[in-house]
């Protein structure tokens, strides 16, 4: 992905909410509010709902930029994040509100897409 106009805005430290409003494309921005969710004790629907909204923001802008669908998307590469992250959540809170097959499905891509990041965030 290319780079994402809201990381510097969540680096300096501007609520998730706010940067969302700013950048509602912004996977990482969507990502962060469905942290700062999950980090507040929000309902897990509410976090599923942020991290679902991250996660297809961030398909479609993945496909935008030549993704087919699979292969890799490396946590190395910082503008990957917001997606790898929405993705994580996404599982987690599948798995919290008893979707199983979403939580299967969820983690096994974070796996396939990028090992270091499924390390990272469900290890």
């Amino acid at each position: 992905l290319p780079a994402d106009p809201a990381t510097d805005e969540l680096a300096a430290g501007t609520e998730p909410a706010e940067v969302v409003r700013r950048h509602p494309a912004s996977p990482a921005a969507w990502a962060a509010l469905a942290t700062a969710a999950k980090e507040a004790g929000a309902e897990d629907v509410t976090v599923y709902a942020y991290a679902r909204v991250g996660y297809h923001r961030s398909l479609d802008m993945l496909r935008r930029n030549g993704w087919k669908g699979h292969g890799p998307v490396p946590w190395e590469h910082e503008p990957n994040r917001g997606f790898l992250t929405s993705l994580a959540l996404l599982a987690e809170q599948a798995k919290a509100i008893g979707e199983t097959d979403e939580w299967e499905r969820c983690s096994e891509f974070l796996r396939d897409s990028s090992p270091t990041a499924y390390d990272t965030l469900l290890g």
